[in-house]
């Protein structure tokens, strides 16, 4: 079948080839209603535009890069639902990356995109990336670039984040109100801004409540299922006193139940477990796991607002970067819940 050009347009109605390449582009100088009976006929006549050669007349490609650590988490997955969901709202489409954790693979992300001459880019950095030597290029090039979650803090451009310290508060003080005295803390051994807040948080609850800070109960690894039940491990054959675990994130807190269970011990009576994240297993699992969540879907349609406006205002990087900061939400579930 024949593809469908403007100049078929223009003569099935009869009016100039750019009368129907302006209504097309919305132009101020066409009518309302010559703009209707072109979108009207060329619809009737199956008309698909040229994104290519729109591209290049515009200098835009409606392409945004989206560069996550990973997807098998629906932490991420959540994010991006958020970011395509508003991007596809406005005639934007989506090119996703993983790092897969490694800033290598970030590297190469960030390359991709750059070649692909994306019109922006946003990311959340991977675990490894410790300097911002491929994000200054971004942004050496004038490509638009914002962060979600993972930020980093040297470079100071657009981002939204969650209050990762006062998430950490809410779970440590939720569990001392519900008489836990001996609180363990997981947390991640790399310097990641969003790890030591919630850190921060923990430390900063005991304190207020005037229980002590045992540095036996910090313990930092690398976060994973194995890692939580290695920990309970390790704490009941050093026979170190706790009765409650609060996680950096959700599958370390899945790890710690599992271990838990296996060793006898009754949660939420005993121990009580609290994680980050809300990951969609921990509202299944039995005990279904108390947790902290990050608001990912709102994070990703809020991230993609706040970028695309923006991006609408022109001179991307001459403007103040704004920081959006969410409230987290304590989900009190049957893992800490003394009251059932």
């Amino acid at each position: 079948m024949k593809k469908v050009t403007i100049l078929d347009i223009a003569k099935e109605l009869g009016i100039t080839f750019s009368t129907v390449a302006r209504a097309l582009n919305d132009h101020p100088a066409i009518s309302a209603a010559t703009k209707q009976s072109v979108r009207e006929t060329a619809d009737r006549l199956g008309y698909q535009p040229n994104k290519l050669a729109s591209s290049l007349r515009s200098g835009r490609t409606k392409i945004v890069g989206v560069l996550v650590p990973r997807l098998d988490v629906s932490f991420f997955s959540s994010v991006v639902h958020g970011i395509e969901s508003v991007m596809n709202e406005q005639g934007y489409t989506i090119l996703l990356y993983q790092s897969q954790e490694s800033a290598r693979h970030e590297q190469r992300g960030i390359e991709t995109f750059l070649r692909s001459r994306v019109d922006g880019i946003i990311a959340s950095i991977s675990l490894e990336t410790e300097t911002a030597a491929g994000y200054e290029e971004v942004k050496a090039r004038n490509t638009p670039l914002a962060f979600f979650d993972r930020v980093l803090e040297q470079l100071d451009v657009p981002s939204v984040t969650i209050d990762d310290y006062r998430g950490g508060f809410m779970a440590t003080e939720h569990l001392i109100r519900a008489g836990y005295r001996h609180i363990v803390h997981i947390s991640q051994y790399r310097d990641i801004n969003i790890f030591n807040e919630r850190l921060r948080g923990y430390l900063d609850a005991l304190k207020q409540y005037g229980l002590p800070v045992d540095e036996r109960l910090i313990i930092k690894g690398d976060f994973s299922l194995d890692f939580g039940r290695q920990c309970v491990r390790d704490l009941l054959a050093e026979g170190v006193t706790f009765d409650a675990v609060f996680t950096l994130e959700d599958f370390t807190a899945m790890g710690v139940v599992q271990e838990l269970k296996h060793a006898g011990k009754r949660i939420p009576d005993e121990v009580g477990v609290v994680g980050f994240a809300n990951e969609a297993f921990t509202s299944l699992v039995s005990p279904a796991i108390s947790t902290v969540d990050q608001r990912t879907v709102e994070m990703g349609k809020a991230v993609a607002r706040l970028f695309l406006r923006l991006l609408k205002q022109g001179n991307y990087y001459h403007h103040k970067p704004e920081k959006l900061v969410l409230q987290p939400r304590l989900l009190i579930r049957a893992s800490s819940d003394r009251t059932v």
